[in-house]
């Protein structure tokens, strides 16, 4: 069932569907196995272990996975979370309206141009059309600098590094002005 679309004004329709864990678990896992995916921290995953992942986070009162779609095919993994609740507890001054994200977008041979930066402006667009979302949090790598490029392009500004398992990530928030003032996206209900 889909829960957002988008019309990108260049690339065309964007949604977003709940995943299933296990209807979806081979995509899931070409994906997140990917080299491309490296700081997904699943690259060494057998099937089992992604399902397993993503049943967990099904389970989980305070996390979500979707996948998103462009033009009706599977081509990028959303996830939303409580951030007082999971990955940052502790770590950083939370706030009433916070909501963590993630995303993936699918290893491709045929990359198209904007298709990254028209993935994280749907799932923002999303995530604001909550009118509880007051700010959305993320938790990149230090090193991946590409997303970090992509997150200033939508309005994100950097927090600080924090250290998290696995990785030292480099804190950053976006909140609803900011998304507005870099992408002119009126955050809401589908545009």
């Amino acid at each position: 069932m889909t829960v957002y679309t988008r019309q990108d004004p260049r690339l065309g329709a964007f949604s977003l569907r709940a995943l299933d864990p296990v209807a979806d678990a081979a995509l899931l896992h070409r994906w997140v196995t990917h080299p491309k995916a490296v700081f997904w921290q699943m690259t060494d995953a057998d099937p089992a272990a992604v399902t397993a992942e993503y049943q967990r986070i099904a389970a989980h009162p305070h996390h979500d996975a979707y996948l998103g779609l462009w033009r009706g095919t599977p081509t990028f993994l959303a996830e939303r979370y409580d951030p007082a609740h999971v990955e940052l507890v502790g770590r950083y001054d939370a706030r009433p309206g916070d909501v963590g994200m993630h995303f993936l977008c699918a290893p491709t041979d045929t990359p198209v141009a904007g298709f990254t930066q028209a993935v994280i402006t749907t799932v923002l667009a999303w995530l604001f059309a909550d009118p509880a979302v007051r700010r959305v949090v993320v938790e990149p790598d230090v090193r991946n600098t590409a997303v970090h490029a992509l997150n200033a392009a939508v309005g994100f500004t950097v927090v600080g590094p924090v250290a998290l398992p696995g990785k030292t990530a480099l804190l950053s928030t976006c909140t609803r002005e900011r998304f507005r003032a870099a992408t002119g996206h009126p955050e809401g209900p589908a545009a």
